[in-house]
């Protein structure tokens, strides 16, 4: 990697406008700023965190970062940790098998200064969040707190900190060793570089992909073997659905998925393939939803539990209109109103499913039913997946 100074760094995260590869896409640039501002503010040094602990059920592209390129991955955190004068860089990983193995194989190799050091949290949706990491990272309760503290004002040790997802920082490194002119090659004017995606298929197989941005959405599918099927999920759990029109018309970027609605995300897509009921699908992810609650406020603990509930009334065939409008009007009660956003990603997912399956809706509503089983295609974690009967 080529040593870079902080103005340097930042100019270069500016020019191609660098975002975070997590729901967010935050700019990265200001991320170092003010990483920057509040570490020159209280005389201290900041510390690099990276966040490579997935929390999607669906997604697969970090552990595979680790595994297949962590020097990407390391690379791009030592860059961020010599601008910053970083005291240490921290990677916080869920993984013990051939990615941890990998990453640290990396970390004995790139004799990378300052110290390096590898923290286990436990893989839970929740965890994904961003003050619940840092919390896990100094040996507290990986949940959100309950009052909002930015990490680059308090972040490890509450030091400033720089968090990052593992692929901005892979992303980093690669623009470092291409310049802007290199990164701008691909990708679209707006948003240049490539993507991570991970892809599921059938039987919950997951395929990683770099794509560059602004690629058709129906050409990853198509590479991957795959079609719309019955309508496609975007952005994971936190993320939307799509119906197969839409599908086939937008591409893999940012704005594009905000045209329709939609956001890429943390670039999961699962399209879901024709054979299974679309709402008892929806339904079993809404369950889990609902338990990775921190707890902590009332919107999750008691909203969240009881829009799954009417929501499994729904794809069972039971309460028809009654259930519908009570997941409307509990999602419009909770949103905007937790301590974190996993209430507001849970309804914004359960809400796009009910428009995108609106005639499995109606058939579950008016006759109890779509006919199709449950087929368990989308992936929640600790579950047993057998067949129901869809309402039947």
């Amino acid at each position: 990697m080529p040593r870079l100074s902080l103005r340097e760094l930042v100019a270069l995260a500016e020019d191609v406008d660098l975002r975070g590869r997590g729901g967010a896409a935050f700019p990265f640039a200001r991320k170092l700023n003010a990483v920057t501002d509040a570490a020159v503010r209280r005389d201290t040094r900041p510390v690099v965190l990276v966040n490579a602990t997935e929390g999607e059920p669906a997604s697969a592209k970090d552990k595979t970062l680790l595994a297949r390129a962590p020097h990407l991955v390391l690379g791009g955190a030592a860059l961020a940790a010599h601008a910053l004068d970083a005291s240490e860089i921290v990677i916080g990983a869920t993984d013990g098998g051939a990615a941890e193995r990998s990453l640290l194989s990396a970390i004995g190799e790139a004799g990378i200064v300052p110290t390096v050091r590898v923290v286990h949290l436990p893989e839970r949706f929740i965890t994904g969040e961003g003050g619940a990491r840092v919390r896990g990272v100094n040996g507290e309760t990986p949940i959100p707190p309950g009052r909002k503290v930015r990490a680059a004002q308090s972040g490890v040790d509450g030091l400033p900190t720089l968090l990052s997802y593992a692929e901005t920082f892979a992303q980093l490194a690669v623009l470092a060793e291409l310049g802007a002119a290199g990164f701008r090659a691909v990708g679209t004017p707006a948003e240049p570089g490539t993507v991570l995606l991970t892809v599921t298929g059938p039987d919950r197989r997951r395929t990683v992909v770099e794509a560059p941005a602004g690629l058709p959405l129906w050409e990853v599918l198509q590479h991957c073997g795959l079609n719309a099927g019955q309508g496609v999920m975007v952005g994971g759990y936190r993320g939307a659905w799509l119906a197969p029109d839409q599908a086939a018309a937008v591409a893999v970027s940012r704005q594009s998925m905000a045209e329709v609605g939609a956001a890429l995300g943390a670039g999961i897509i699962v399209p879901l393939e024709e054979g299974t009921c679309p709402l008892g699908e929806v339904a079993r992810v809404a369950d889990y939803l609902a338990t990775e609650s921190a707890g902590q406020c009332g919107p999750c603990h008691m909203g969240l539990p009881a829009i799954a509930r009417s929501f499994s009334s729904l794809a069972a065939g039971h309460a028809g209109a009654g259930a519908l409008a009570a997941i409307r009007q509990g999602s419009g009660i909770v949103r905007g109103r937790g301590a974190c956003h996993h209430s507001d990603g849970t309804t914004r997912f359960l809400l796009s499913a009910l428009d995108v399956f609106s005639d499995d809706v109606a058939a579950h509503a008016a006759k109890g039913g779509c006919g199709r089983p449950v087929r368990g295609l989308l992936p929640v974690p600790g579950e047993v997946v057998q067949d129901s009967g869809g309402g039947d």
